[in-house]
């Protein structure tokens, strides 16, 4: 059984927790969509607008049980929706599309993220967070955990590629079947996704071909683990409750639970990880993935992990979800950057940024998050201001295998968002 749950905090930082990061003047935001139901990830379209996906809030009929096998059934609505922001504006141009949850409405699974092709065609990866067979049996035929191709001016969508059946037939990483695509770019002819449930870097062509396992993101040992008390309230996802305090030990697996994918400079892709159960403080890592298919360790000691984007500079930014193991309750998260050569900045951090899912930096640098991202009808979209103002602080330990550029939990539900297509 894996416990890996997956949620969405945001930013009030302490930076001293980050190997030796030095406070800077933190910029600003301002919420330029608000309202939504689990917003997840975003894009800046072909017209300048953002696109933002919400995953809905479920619904009533039909259900499954949540991967754990514990706590409420996931039920089915047709309550997920893309928003796109124009001027100040904000408006649904796509609705009906699939969602399930538990009876709160909470950390739905839906719509995860959007991205546009170079022809400005858009694509959505619908998550699922649960066994792909219950999905196949009891909900019919929806198109949860597909990557779908929508067309806003008739309000219709055509399955491409089937990514929860692909778990369902291979489980690359051989662990219990569970799928929750959640992060996903456009690299020439092909998709490149994270399946945060199933642990997997995957690729096919964007016709929905050639589907396949890039790579398996691995567990990670952490000794001396910090559990969460027993009876401790949950601020995880509600199909992932948790589970009793386990016995006193020195060393625990943690699954990987991957979040969000972008393409380096060096060609490469990087990976996030959120971390399974117990959330461990600093263990989160940013993964570098080359052409052999091998996960390398890229950058640490960040904690749970959601998104991340390369600006045009070669700075990659990471969206950090809690600054601190979400169950203790503290859900403010960081928009964290990591410059070519391992210096790390803080760029924004709590005071109202909790729970970031998604991000996206558009080509004149303008940085977009998505807040409260697990939460029915509280969901927002972020512009961060003046990022660069922010001064870089000194050079922290915490990067490694700089590569060619200088350089939900022990059982599987999980969560992510983000991009600009490449």
């Amino acid at each position: 059984m894996k416990l890996k749950h997956i949620t969405t905090t945001l930013l009030s930082f302490c930076l001293v927790t980050l190997g030796g990061m030095k406070a800077a003047s933190a910029a600003s935001f301002t919420v330029i969509a608000d309202g939504l139901d689990n917003a997840q990830g975003l894009s800046i379209g072909p017209d300048g607008s953002i696109y933002v996906v919400e995953a809905g809030k479920g619904g009533s009929d039909p259900c499954v049980p949540p991967p754990s096998g514990q706590g409420d059934n996931l039920c089915y609505g047709a309550s997920g929706a893309v928003t796109k922001i124009t001027d100040g504006k904000q408006e649904r141009v796509l609705t009906g599309l699939p969602s399930i949850s538990g009876s709160s409405g909470a950390q739905a699974a839906g719509a995860r993220d959007i991205i546009f092709d170079k022809t400005g065609k858009p694509y959505i990866l619908v998550g699922l967070g649960a066994n792909p067979a219950n999905r196949d049996a009891t909900l019919g035929n929806t198109d949860l955990g597909k990557i779908i191709a929508p067309d806003f001016n008739t309000n219709t969508w055509t399955a491409i590629s089937d990514i929860a059946g692909y778990e369902l037939a291979n489980n690359p990483d051989r662990e219990n079947v569970s799928s929750s695509p959640i992060s996903f770019l456009i690299d020439g002819n092909n998709f490149v996704l994270v399946d945060s449930s199933a642990n997997t870097l995957l690729g096919a062509s964007t016709d929905g071909s050639n589907l396949q396992a890039i790579a398996v993101i691995p567990k990670q040992t952490i000794t001396n683990p910090v559990f969460p008390p027993s009876n401790t309230p949950s601020v995880e996802p509600s199909e992932v409750p948790d589970s009793p305090e386990p016995p006193p030990v020195t060393e625990f697996a943690t699954q990987a639970v991957p979040t969000g994918v972008a393409k380096g400079p060096d060609g490469a892709y990087y990976v996030s990880i959120y971390t399974g159960f117990p959330f461990p403080e600093g263990g989160a890592k940013i993964y570098r993935v080359d052409a052999s298919g091998q996960p390398t360790v890229y950058a640490d000691g960040f904690t749970q992990l959601t998104d991340l984007a390369f600006d045009a500079e070669g700075n990659l930014y990471a969206l950090q979800y809690a600054n601190e193991s979400a169950w203790k309750g503290n859900l403010e998260g960081s928009l964290i950057k990591v410059a070519p050569d391992g210096n790390r900045t803080t760029i924004v951090s709590g005071n109202g940024l909790q729970a970031p899912g998604g991000l996206a930096i558009g080509s004149d640098g303008a940085i977009y998050v998505t807040n409260q991202s697990g939460r029915p009808g509280q969901g927002q979209v972020l512009r961060v201001n003046n990022p660069k103002s922010v001064p870089e602080s000194s050079f922290t330990p915490g990067i490694l295998g700089l590569g060619a550029f200088s350089i939900y939990q022990l059982r599987k539900g999980k969560r992510k968002a983000r991009k600009v297509s490449t």
